[in-house]
């Protein structure tokens, strides 16, 4: 037997492996987890009980209905957690440049610090902010200047964080690697192509054995959300997707949130043993934004790829959270985004603001019934919060010749 039969015969086993793990974690949502049946069978009739006359503004119906129930039989499976120190994301206080000798490799992104003061969030039981018109079940509204809350629910509950997860992917990428290296590049695999397509992850649109430069897995990872994209980093920058999450769950506890937030997978996949919160991702959201490149990639709102022969013209991709975001009124403007979806988890996003006021604001919504819907409830947020623009000292706030006879 020949070296590359041997090597397809252990990929075949590998992916009747990760068959069997997906269809494990679907039973796992569908049942609400092994050995709870009569449990969960409680928690879904006390949530219907609440959740059928919980008043929203949507008419998704009977399917949002249930799709809440789902999710809150799910949440009632995991332990709530401990009330715990609360971090608030500080900028880097020098450059990392000037601490290193001259010449030396500067990486794309500094190490986060946790300090510069708090987030206060209130016991978890309660909620302010958070009018019954929105649907999300989880959230958080902060003023980051001001490092203070100003809406809540169920912020530090665990939540399945979905596609949210990339936030950390880039950022812990970003902390290892150089400008030189993203003029490197990296080949998809045919075992990357495989995990996207077992698992139906969101991609890029790569191809197998197409060769790419880190620069492009960057912005795939966040623009469409690729999971071919972050795959192929995270082989890049520590030699394996498993090696990789070990370094995001490090970089979880650098950032003191070991206790709330667990990752499994660089890609946001559903698994009891991924999880975050609310207050947990906005903290990732202000450590990325902190950053000029992290920032940069969160931002963007198209990109094309490099031309390659797969793609002659490239790819051109897009963040669609900040494209249908950006025409909504929200006393201010929305600058960084990323969404996530997995069934378990809802619509979820992560966004960062500049309001009228040119403070900085991060919201982070989860469990929403659909990404309009879920677009919506962080507008009435913003809306809600975020002052409105105040006309200048002299500036009449009716234009001349609006006035009307």
């Amino acid at each position: 037997m020949t070296p590359e039969e041997e090597r397809q015969i252990r990929w075949k086993k590998r992916i009747e492996e990760m068959k069997k793990a997906k269809r494990r974690r679907e039973l796992l949502y569908k049942w609400g987890g092994l050995g709870a049946g009569a449990a969960v069978l409680l928690i879904a009739a006390a949530a219907a009980g609440s959740l059928f006359f919980h008043k929203t503004t949507d008419t998704a119906g009977p399917e949002a209905a249930r799709g809440r129930i789902e999710r809150a039989a799910v949440r009632e499976e995991i332990p709530k957690i401990p009330e715990s120190t609360n971090h608030f994301m500080s900028k880097e206080e020098a450059a990392l440049a000037a601490q290193l000798p001259e010449g030396s490799d500067v990486p794309l992104a500094g190490p986060s610090s946790v300090s510069g003061g708090l987030w206060e969030v209130n016991d978890d039981s309660g909620s302010f902010g958070f009018n019954e018109s929105i649907v999300s079940e989880y959230g958080i509204l902060v003023d980051v200047d001001g490092a203070a809350v100003l809406a809540q629910r169920a912020a530090r509950t665990r939540m399945n964080p979905a596609s949210m997860t990339k936030i950390l992917t880039v950022l812990v990428a970003a902390e290892r690697l150089t400008e030189e290296d993203l003029e490197q590049t990296v080949p998809i695999t045919i075992e990357i192509t495989d995990y996207c397509f077992i698992n139906e992850c969101s991609v890029t649109g790569f191809e197998r054995d197409e060769v790419v430069p880190v620069r492009d897995l960057f912005y795939g990872t966040v623009l469409p959300s690729g999971a071919d994209a972050s795959l192929a980093l995270a082989n890049y920058v520590a030699g394996s997707h498993e090696a990789f999450v070990d370094l995001m769950n490090a970089k979880l506890a650098e950032l003191g949130l070991a206790e709330t937030s667990h990752f499994t997978n660089c890609v946001g996949l559903y698994d009891e043993n991924h999880y975050s919160t609310a207050y947990d991702m906005a903290v990732m959201l202000k450590a990325a934004a902190d950053n000029e490149f992290c920032r940069q990639l969160l931002s963007a709102r198209t990109y094309t790829t490099t031309q390659t022969k797969e793609h002659p013209e490239g790819l051109v991709i897009s963040n669609w959270f900040l494209r249908r975001i950006e025409d909504k009124d929200v006393h201010g403007e929305v600058v960084c985004g990323k969404t996530g979806y997995v069934d378990q988890s809802g619509s979820c996003a992560a966004s960062l603001a500049v309001g009228s006021d040119g403070k900085e604001y991060i919201c982070v919504t989860a469990a929403s019934n659909s990404k309009w819907r879920c677009i919506d409830d962080q507008v009435e947020l913003y809306q809600r919060f975020l002052p409105e623009m105040t006309p200048e000292p002299g500036t009449p706030e009716t234009p001349p010749g609006s006035e009307g006879p």
